[in-house]
């Protein structure tokens, strides 16, 4: 810890004073927290995570699929033990923060209707939760008379932070993979503040209330969520449809159903969350009905600058451009509306991104048709891309046995 004139070392009052204000600078902090919209707020140590012998496993067992950031020799170590992360760190304040609850979604504005996952209706959580953790730190700054360091994250550092969660007694690692609060469920975003200031930990949550419960597990439909309460993330939804850049698997796409930017379900099914999420939050994750349940044939047809404008400050530019339009036109497929063909035929003739028009090729072909037909066939001629035209192919084969 980095002190201010008076020095704890050559003053023993100062150093008495400061441990013993301790207690009621954590009061300080929830209150202030609270008041700054987190629902709920724990405290823990630096210490090595109880879980990273299994996350290690997971990376070597290459079920991180193309999310390489992960298996960085740097993030490991820090994954590994969080006191690199900020030097001198003693004390990690971890806060939660809700977001809507997915049986809240808008009505759509025209059908077919996508899905997207409920965090993710509003604005996005990697400008909320630091913006309001600067502001704690704002006011902590205030509170106290000498000086610390702080380093703030949200899923966005190399920090096992469900883990940290737990520790700080915010919940319990579920079935599937999600901390869940016995009263609040597990509709919520996590955020950290590391701390220079010695803070007690809070009690660690070790209780499991899973049980025998297995409905997260069935109700998968790519079966992703793994005995061990990770997850195979080559065949989850929220992978395949956000952090996975390239093709998704022909054998997955129909198991998306209309969801277009992540996945709610297995949470959905939680009888935590059917118990007990609330649909209070804060105003900032207010949905926008176009985002909730963007109109699908529309959505076909953005631009990179209308994509832009509709999605500023959301989350879904995660995806890219071109990967939200292939979760469309996949989500078009499944969903299986004639009236969608015209516009992936569009699609397909004019898109300039391959990976876009392959999975029109494959909706119009799951669609199918002689209308499908004509237009696969088309295209044959004019396309140049080797994945396009292979999915084309398979396309006209589909339509062909079905």
């Amino acid at each position: 810890m980095t002190y201010g004139s008076g020095n704890p070392r050559t003053n023993p009052l100062i150093l008495f004073i400061v441990v013993e204000n301790t207690p009621s600078l954590k009061d300080f902090i929830k209150a202030e927290a609270s008041r700054l919209g987190f629902d709920l707020v724990g405290f823990t140590d630096p210490s090595p995570p109880d879980s990273f012998a299994v996350y290690q496993k997971w990376l070597e067992e290459g079920l991180h699929s193309g999310m390489a950031y992960l298996s960085r020799p740097d993030a490991v170590a820090r994954r590994a033990d969080p006191s690199l992360i900020l030097p001198g760190v003693k004390s990690i304040v971890v806060v939660a923060m809700r977001y809507p609850r997915p049986e809240d979604a808008p009505h759509p504005v025209s059908e077919p209707a996508g899905k997207v996952a409920a965090y993710s209706w509003g604005e996005d959580y990697h400008h909320i939760i630091p913006s309001q953790l600067s502001r704690l730190v704002t006011a902590l700054k205030q509170k106290i008379d000498f000086p610390f360091d702080w380093k703030i994250y949200t899923d966005s550092g190399p920090v096992l932070e469900r883990d940290l969660a737990q520790r700080a007694g915010l919940g319990w690692i579920g079935k599937n993979s999600c901390l869940i609060h016995p009263r609040m469920g597990s509709y919520f975003l996590l955020g950290e503040l590391f701390l220079t200031l010695d803070l007690e930990p809070d009690p660690p949550f070790t209780a499991d209330h899973c049980g025998s419960c297995q409905r997260c597990i069935e109700a998968c439909p790519t079966q992703c969520i793994l005995p061990n309460r990770t997850l195979d993330a080559g065949r989850c939804i929220s992978y395949l449809t956000i952090e996975n850049k390239g093709a998704i698997p022909n054998d997955l796409r129909p198991a998306l159903d209309g969801w277009v930017f992540g996945c709610d379900i297995c949470q959905q099914v939680c009888p935590w969350n059917i118990r007990f999420a609330s649909s209070a939050h804060t105003s900032s994750f207010l949905e926008k009905k176009e985002i909730a349940r963007p109109p699908l044939k529309q959505e076909i047809h953005l631009s990179s600058a209308e994509f832009r404008q509709k999605f500023n400050r959301s989350p879904v530019p995660r995806a890219k451009r071109r990967g939200y339009l292939r979760n469309v036109a996949v989500a078009l497929g499944n969903l299986a509306d004639k009236t969608a063909l015209p516009h992936l035929i569009f699609c397909l003739q004019n898109e300039s991104e391959p990976l876009v028009r392959a999975h029109a090729a494959w909706a119009i072909g799951k669609i199918g048709g002689q209308q499908a037909i004509n237009a696969l066939a088309n295209a044959l001629s004019s396309e140049t891309d080797p994945q396009v035209i292979k999915e084309i192919h398979l396309a006209l084969n589909h339509i062909t046995k079905n």
